[in-house]
């Protein structure tokens, strides 16, 4: 089990996530600037209004396309959930398939909880799939550092 982080075993439905992409690595924390990068262009480009048949507001942020495990290059798309897979020039489509995953609630201060979550999640890698895993990002906060967020972590 993951040290000290409580989490909660679902089996969840697949579904598919259309965004920007970028390829990286957790290795000497070149993750950090490069999902920050995809971020700050998600938001100052206004891409969640710019994907058609998305099915909410709710921002994901999904991990896969993995090398090996946490310490190998992945690929991280941001972006919203979409109705079906459509093919575009201008979005990656990800799959996040059905099965079992851990799910993780972030506490502390919003966004470094994630993160913080994250790091504990390394620690321990046993159970994990490596097919994919997903930030969910809960539209409708009151402000940026209330936004509600869960981390799922696909197991086998």
């Amino acid at each position: 089990m993951t040290p000290n982080i409580p989490f909660e075993l679902k089996n969840c439905p697949g579904f598919f996530v259309a965004g920007i992409a970028i390829r990286t690595t957790n290795q000497d924390e070149r993750s950090d600037a490069d999902i920050g990068r995809l971020w700050t262009k998600f938001t100052s480009e206004g891409i969640a209004g710019q994907i058609e048949n998305k099915l909410s507001e709710d921002i994901y942020c999904v991990y896969t396309d993995y090398e090996s495990d946490y310490t190998g290059w992945y690929t991280a798309v941001l972006g919203c959930r979409v109705a079906e897979p459509f093919h575009s020039p201008d979005w990656f489509m990800a799959l996040v398939p059905s099965g079992s995953y851990r799910v993780y609630r972030p506490c502390g201060e919003f966004p470094a909880c994630v993160g913080n979550t994250w790091r504990q999640i390394w620690k321990d890698g046993s159970m994990r799939s490596y097919i994919a895993d997903y930030d969910l990002y809960k539209a409708g906060a009151k402000s940026f550092n209330e936004t509600e967020t869960a981390v799922y972590l696909g197991v086998m």
